[in-house]
């Protein structure tokens, strides 16, 4: 049909179970499936990726890590590779070292974002297994831009946080296990949907918007409202960003959170602080037994009980802290196991 385009985008968010999700999904597709596919996946910092190999395995569509600069094509899969973004625009892959989005790169939601953009309602946005939000805002922007919007079905995800989340804030399209995905894949890719709406290259890229958001606020102006809240990326102010019924936080540098990836943020800044509130303590109580060896050594006796009394009490309030602690990690720790076993309504 001359003027139309076909729904040939596929974009797939994944977090935790991911690798056995993805595979499940990726070998029931033909091998000549019409379509590109962008995966992002949340992977260890500073980790080695070989998700590619795992799914070229699969002997049906190519996967690779994409170079900065190569250009899309229909039938392949571009993972997004550790520690960057995947961005795309007029058809060209781009890789970003940019802000981290709720404390990770590849962010699920920078990735959807940029599908969402470059080929509007050309897109099918999937949301499988993980915890926490990472996607939502993304399959949001996907589906508003007339794109369609698929989340695995929660009852069958191995982690279902992700999934739930995308099911409870978008207007999501289906919600299917996995072998119904691969099927109703194969029928979205087949039919026409009209003319395009916008062409790739009107798209703004990432740091296109976050300059914009810099020159508003450095003319007093900026598109949401300052919060009390830091950034646990790098301690700056976070401004709170209303996108539909989706409540955002960023930072000057361009950290972006949702609420509850803030949240999963501000634990792990707390976790560390007392990480160093423990260290310090201890050194605190090394360096007083050491000079209380020094005053034995000098006949200084009293001084010698003085920095005694200094050690025990440094080891004794790093015992406290570091009890809390570790009660606070294994109190998330069970109502997160709790979490995955119910759900949240």
């Amino acid at each position: 049909m001359p003027g139309f385009v076909s729904r040939n985008v596929v974009v797939i968010g994944v977090s935790a179970g991911g690798v056995e999700t993805l595979g499940r999904l990726i070998k029931r597709l033909p091998r000549r499936f019409p379509a590109i596919l962008f995966v992002a996946m949340h992977f260890p910092r500073n980790g080695i990726s070989v998700l590619p190999q795992i799914l070229n395995r699969l002997e049906t569509l190519p996967a690779k890590h994409p170079q900065d600069g190569e250009s899309v094509n229909l039938g392949q899969i571009y993972v997004a590779p550790p520690g960057q973004h995947l961005l795309v625009q007029n058809d060209q892959i781009k890789l970003s070292q940019g802000p981290k989005e709720n404390g990770q790169r590849p962010s699920i939601d920078g990735i959807f974002r940029s599908v969402a953009y470059a080929y509007k309602k050309r897109v099918i946005g999937i949301i499988l297994s993980g915890t926490l939000d990472d996607g939502t805002a993304g399959l949001a922007l996907v589906k508003a831009l007339g794109g369609v919007a698929i989340a695995q079905d929660p009852e069958e995800a191995l982690y279902d946080g992700m999934p739930r989340s995308a099911i409870r804030k978008v207007d999501v399209d289906y919600v299917l296990p996995i072998e119904e995905i691969a099927a109703r894949l194969q029928q979205l890719v087949n039919q026409p949907i009209g003319r395009e709406a916008m062409m790739a290259s009107d798209q703004p890229m990432e740091d296109e918007i976050l300059a914009k958001d810099k020159a508003q606020r450095e003319l007093g102006d900026h598109p949401g409202t300052p919060s009390p809240l830091t950034c646990p990326d790098c301690g700056g102010v976070l401004w709170e960003l209303q996108q539909g019924d989706l409540l955002r936080y960023r930072c000057h540098v361009g950290h972006t959170y949702s609420a509850d990836g803030l949240i999963a943020g501000q634990a792990e800044d707390v976790e560390r602080a007392l990480w160093s509130a423990v260290r310090a303590l201890e050194e605190r109580a090394a360096l007083a037994r050491r000079m209380a060896a020094q005053a034995r050594g000098a006949a200084r006796f009293k001084s010698e009980k003085q920095f005694m009394e200094r050690a025990e009490e440094a080891e004794q309030n790093a015992t406290i802290v570091r009890q809390v602690m570790l009660q606070s990690i294994l109190t998330q720790t069970q109502e997160d196991l709790q979490r995955e076993k119910v759900g949240e309504e």
